[in-house]
């Protein structure tokens, strides 16, 4: 069984962290890898830095310009992702855009990926019928697994649909909205997360944007299995040094 999907069998209240390669410094990558597996995540979304992101709010879209500023492409994130291969023992999940891997080769993309030992990936503007009509083939060539997202404003039967697909987990986009931290979580969402939680699908929920500290962390937990802080930890790591990474995860998870 794969490393994540034998972690969503055996554990609930799974922190994810998600950062940008090449930031804040190009070589950085393994080090935060390195550091957060050391901190006790229990998975990792790696971000492929993109020029157009239509999903990141302004923090991460920050990250994306200063790792390409900083020289980032894809050859050298997947030359850095190798070379630690063999000694991280934390699932790595791979966050890019569509455009990124039809420029880089699909083919070409999907065996670096398993090259770099990484087969659990998510492209949020992936179509569905395209995903059904060629990507679903493509992926499992590979032995790659995608996750779909759903929002407040998904329909049911798409829900459902997502569900019956899905090998991994569902990612629950906790807003509407792009990414960042948003203070506490909204009576709103509270309603939300109920909605899915009472549709007892047969996937594992992990709820991300807008999850910035431990008590949105907890609160998202009654929920869903687990969730993800991305723009809460580009923040912190902005102001810094990457070896303190782990005053910032402790706080959570004890």
């Amino acid at each position: 069984m794969k490393k994540l999907n034998l972690l969503l069998e055996k554990k609930d209240n799974l922190l994810s962290i998600y950062f940008t390669c090449g930031f804040p410094k190009l070589n950085d990558t393994t080090k935060v890898i390195c550091e957060l597996e050391k901190s006790g995540v229990d998975f990792i979304e790696v971000g492929l830095p993109y020029s157009d992101p239509i999903a990141d709010g302004p923090t991460i879209q920050y990250s994306s310009q200063k790792a390409l500023e900083n020289g980032i492409n894809l050859d050298i994130i997947f030359d850095q992702l190798v070379s630690i291969k063999k000694t991280n023992k934390t699932p790595l999940v791979l966050m890019g855009y569509l455009n990124q891997m039809l420029k880089y080769g699909e083919d070409k993309f999907c065996q670096k990926l398993v090259d770099c030992g990484i087969d659990t990936l998510i492209i949020p503007d992936l179509p569905m019928i395209e995903f059904e009509n060629h990507y679903q083939a493509l992926f499992d060539k590979y032995g790659l697994t995608n996750i779909f997202l759903i929002t407040p404003n998904t329909k049911e039967n798409r829900i459902k649909k997502i569900d019956s697909y899905t090998k991994a987990f569902i990612y629950v986009v906790a807003s509407s909205s792009i990414t960042g931290a948003k203070g506490k979580i909204s009576n709103e969402q509270i309603t939300y997360f109920k909605r899915i939680k009472s549709m007892e699908l047969k996937s594992k929920l992990i709820i991300g944007f807008g999850i910035s500290d431990k008590s949105t962390f907890k609160t998202a937990c009654e929920f869903a299995n687990g969730a993800i802080i991305g723009s809460a930890f580009i923040n912190y790591i902005s102001n810094n040094s990457i070896d303190k990474i782990e005053d910032f995860i402790k706080p959570i998870i004890v």
